[in-house]
């Protein structure tokens, strides 16, 4: 089962989407993350330097292709892990003729809403 966008939610900016699938780092992290990676794991798995990966997971986040969240940990030392955040992504052309991007996400149960939310918060903070 899937969603649209949230009404809370924007569609990424399509030249922004364009540039992270141009990358082929950023499609190798794609295509690994079936659950919830570190960034660190997510480097191991890809082969590709760590520094390198957190650049490539800004623009995944940046593109709305991954989320990023906040793993809380019990000894305070808060992990953040990434999962891809579309089901289907599509580029078209919309009634004006221009190129339109639109996105699909997996439908969010309520503790990962609440994940998401606090994940954003932080960021903002």
């Amino acid at each position: 089962m899937v969603r649209d966008l949230a009404p809370g939610d924007r569609a990424p900016a399509l030249q922004v989407v364009l540039d992270a699938l141009d990358d082929a780092g950023c499609r190798a992290i794609v295509r690994i993350l079936e659950e919830p990676l570190s960034a660190k794991e997510v480097s191991d798995r890809c082969d590709i330097p760590l520094t390198t990966t957190y650049r490539k997971l800004e623009m995944l986040c940046s593109a709305s292709l991954v989320q990023e969240q906040t793993e809380i940990r019990s000894d305070g030392h808060h992990t953040m892990r990434y999962q891809t955040d579309f089901e289907v992504l599509r580029v078209a052309l919309n009634d004006h003729r221009e190129f339109d991007v639109s996105v699909t996400r997996p439908v969010q149960s309520a503790d990962e809403r609440l994940e998401r939310l606090w994940s954003e918060v932080r960021r903002e903070a």
